[in-house]
């Protein structure tokens, strides 16, 4: 998933303008979408990755020969033919070194860019910006009255579709904590290559890759015509000094992040006027998408809720800067990260959070068993040991839980779980590696028993065999993750 360099395959630009943008403009809105599109770095005939190639400027006949003469048939932009700059999916000729690989082709409106080298700088420019959670350009073209940009195409739809238009399931909350990360990563990279200015981001400047990992369109990065708005949306989303003076700063881009957290929030458009009403009045609950039935924890939320108003204040002033988004998003993230980096503290959380809402759908006594005298003395041991394991007593926690394990005729995964986690902080990893195992007995899949088998595997000098079983259990995940693009 990261941007390499090959050698160029047409006439070049300057030579390190190796550009990052969008297929989308999501101030139309449109986006590159679609399910059966080579992703970010695309895949040759043989199913096998190829480097995102340099940027380059195409040539009017190839892109019209791409997009079957700009074909409707082919338009991925989500407003389709009535969007003013249609995005129109492609695919190279095969007789090219970059041959038989699906793009996405801007069309501009013909006034957007009458002086065509001002077009070609400025693409030049953002084109010195490249980044794994960036979409990335590929070239360009500025021959007659066309101005057409050429990207990656990414196969997953935006943002917007996954949180305002979904079929079968809601954009899970682990997926919208990574997209909050993994654009603030973006920012954060533009911010380091002098490009502190993002025009209008939105929802529909977050794109799917073929992974099913979010990036950030890069067109923000470049105003959308020589004397474009730098914000097309409804003016109730617009950051306040644009509004007063119709000039960007870098805080706006930090406003603009705000609503962007007040739609993984809500998973509606919400005007941030609306939103900071209900947060001023404590009502997180009307704010929270009531379509994730209360699957997040609430502390995470609540921080979200917190930044998302530090986000949106009136005063640019007031408004916190990309690192610290970085710093407020980064520790919501998850188990492999946890686990990757040995982080103890972090797993219990984990564990903590998580409670038994992953046993949840198997056979297990807590759940069918008859109520009898038997069975409370069942669950209240089960209460002893979690209370020992949130208070970090280990070695209580181990009694109970193996008490516990003895009474159960039917195993939970979680209990095992918790169990290896106190092994673990306990200096037993045979122990610990043992009951992991047994977790992935209970539930083959679940990636939590992968990660503490890493955990045990380290601990015993197995360091080979910790990282394919992290491997593994990050691949469960994503599986698990991703279960929402059907």
């Amino acid at each position: 998933m990261g941007c390499f360099q090959s050698k160029p395959a047409g006439k070049p630009l300057p030579p390190d303008a190796d550009a990052a943008l969008p297929p989308d403009d999501p101030a139309d809105p449109e986006a590159a979408n679609g399910a059966d599109g080579a992703g970010a770095d695309g895949d040759d005939k043989d199913g096998a990755k190829r480097a995102v190639p340099v940027f380059r400027e195409f040539g009017l006949a190839e892109l019209r020969a791409a997009t079957k003469g700009f074909s409707a048939d082919l338009i991925v932009s989500e407003s389709g033919e009535k969007a003013p700059n249609v995005v129109y999916r492609g695919r190279l000729d095969g007789g090219r070194l970059d041959g038989g690989r699906l793009i996405a082709v801007k069309r501009f409106s013909r006034l957007s860019w009458p002086d065509p080298q001002q077009f070609l700088a400025e693409a030049a420019g953002v084109g010195k910006v490249r980044h794994k959670r960036l979409v990335n350009l590929i070239g360009c073209c500025a021959e007659g009255d066309e101005r057409l940009l050429v990207a990656e195409y990414m196969p997953n739809d935006t943002l917007s579709k996954h949180l305002f238009h979904w079929d079968k399931q809601p954009l899970p909350w682990e997926m919208r904590l990574r997209v909050a990360h993994y654009i603030a990563q973006a920012l954060d990279h533009c911010n380091a290559e002098n490009r502190k200015i993002y025009h209008d981001l939105n929802a529909y400047r977050v794109l799917f890759d073929e992974e099913g990992d979010p990036r950030l369109s890069s067109f923000g990065l470049m105003k959308n015509s020589r004397d474009g708005k730098s914000y097309s949306t409804n003016l109730a989303y617009t950051p306040p000094e644009f509004l007063r003076t119709g000039r960007v700063i870098a805080e706006s881009v930090i406003y603009s992040y705000g609503t962007v957290l007040l739609d993984l929030l809500s998973g509606k458009h919400i005007p941030p006027s609306h939103a900071l009403d209900l947060i001023r009045g404590k009502n997180i609950l009307l704010l929270m998408d009531s379509s994730l039935e209360g699957q997040y924890a609430n502390e995470d939320a609540s921080k979200l809720v917190d930044l998302a108003s530090k986000c949106l204040q009136f005063e640019a002033r007031d408004r916190p800067n990309i690192k610290y988004l970085l710093s407020s998003v980064g520790p919501l993230q998850k188990q492999k990260e946890a686990c990757a980096g040995m982080d103890l503290t972090a797993v219990h959380d984990i564990l903590l959070k998580t409670g038994y809402k992953d046993d949840e759908g198997a056979e297990n006594e807590l759940s069918f068993q008859e109520w009898t005298q038997q069975v409370q003395e069942m669950l209240n041991t089960k209460k002893f040991g979690d209370i020992a394991f949130r208070d970090k007593d280990f070695k209580t926690a181990i009694d109970y839980y193996s008490k516990l394990v003895g009474m159960m005729s039917v195993p939970s995964a979680t209990v095992f779980a918790r169990r290896s986690f106190s092994y673990l902080m306990n200096g037993q990893s045979e122990l610990a590696l043992r009951d992991a195992m047994q977790a992935q007995v209970c539930m083959p899949e679940w990636p939590t028993a992968f990660y503490l088998q890493a955990l045990a595997l380290s601990k015993l000098g197995m360091e080979t065999d910790a990282q394919d079983m992290l491997n593994d259990g990050a691949t469960f995940e994503a599986k698990k993750q991703n279960s929402w693009r059907g």
